[in-house]
């Protein structure tokens, strides 16, 4: 793999320039997102109208670029194909603002993400190739390592695999940078399932119900079992649950607290995909800058409601402005 810049390791950034302001690293998926959505009530094994738009994508790039659109400087590690996809993808994410100075490119196609949505904008379905992403391996995350060691937080999603998922979550503990680490999919928690088996300490895990059952083996259809689930984390060193509950919005746990919910910000549905990414985007932005663990949290989900009322996985005009807006709107 060759990275994008001529840096033979990308560590002459590390230094002074990197400790002038706080600043995210986010190791994890990018790819060409491919979205179809229905212009009716989609019926199943049958050709439906429609339409469909591409966009650069992938659960690291999304937030990364939503932490660099809220305005914390932010570094993005990932792998995507030396092909026409990949120059696409490297171009818009910095035109977003995000340094993409250690995206490598791999011999595999850059990935793509197909996504099929109803005419309310709801995910039918998903189809995510993301052998390119397969290939971040371990010998570039310990070429950062001091890039991650001076970090203010380290995001990892779990589109890599195990053992660079492991390496990233080491280094971060050993340089005392807090971790939140985004499970992605059922499938894809289950890679990252052994971190949670380790002495790793971890700052934030986030959920949605069903990847908390595949993390944790426990059924989490109802409130008690959330909690006991939840509970089993904590009790193997995650510091902060954040349970992800779609229209109902979100609930925080923590060792020895009662649990806190949080309520869903009301939005006009235009497309699903992309809340997720935005609600850890807009929450490393406030942690970072120094806003509380709750208030983070709301934050996070003003700006989830924001982009799930557009036509655009990450919203491009996101902003703080934009989302204290949404605040005082509740």
């Amino acid at each position: 793999m060759t990275k994008t810049s001529g840096h033979p390791t990308g560590l002459e950034k590390i230094g002074h320039e990197t400790t002038r302001q706080p600043y995210a690293v986010v190791v994890g998926g990018a790819n060409i997102d491919v979205k179809a959505q229905s212009l009716a009530q989609l019926i199943p094994a049958t050709s439906n109208p429609g339409r469909t738009a591409t966009s650069a994508g992938g659960v690291g790039r999304n937030i990364a670029e939503n932490i660099s659109r809220l305005g914390t400087r932010v570094h993005l590690i990932a792998s995507i194909g030396n092909d026409l996809l990949g120059d696409r993808l490297i171009a818009e994410t910095v035109a977003a603002g995000v340094e993409t100075d250690f995206v490598t490119r791999s011999i595999s196609p850059t990935g793509t993400y197909t996504a099929v949505l109803d005419v309310d904008g709801e995910l039918v379905a998903a189809i995510a190739d993301m052998s390119a992403t397969d290939e971040l391996d371990v010998a570039l995350v310990e070429s950062i390592a001091g890039l991650l060691a001076a970090a203010s937080m380290v995001v990892l999603d779990a589109n890599v695999g195990a053992d660079v998922a492991a390496r990233v979550a080491g280094l971060a503990a050993e340089a005392g940078v807090p971790l939140l680490l985004d499970p992605v999919s059922d499938p894809k928690a289950l890679r990252i399932a052994p971190i949670l088996q380790s002495s790793i300490p971890l700052f934030m895990i986030t959920p949605n119900r069903t990847e908390l059952a595949a993390l944790t083996g426990v059924s989490t259809e109802s409130d008690s079992e959330i909690s006991a689930a939840a509970a089993a984390l904590l009790a193997r060193g995650v510091e902060n649950v954040w349970v992800r509950l779609g229209e109902r919005g979100s609930q925080l746990f923590r060792l020895g607290c009662e649990p806190i919910e949080f309520a869903a910000h009301p939005a006009v549905v235009h497309d699903v995909t992309g809340a997720g990414d935005a609600m850890a985007g807009a929450f490393v932005y406030a942690w970072v800058n120094g806003r509380p663990i709750e208030d983070a949290i709301r934050f996070a989900h003003a700006a989830a409601a924001l982009t799930i009322a557009s036509a655009h996985t990450v919203r491009p005009d996101l902003t703080v402005e934009l989302v204290e807006a949404e605040l005082r709107r509740m």
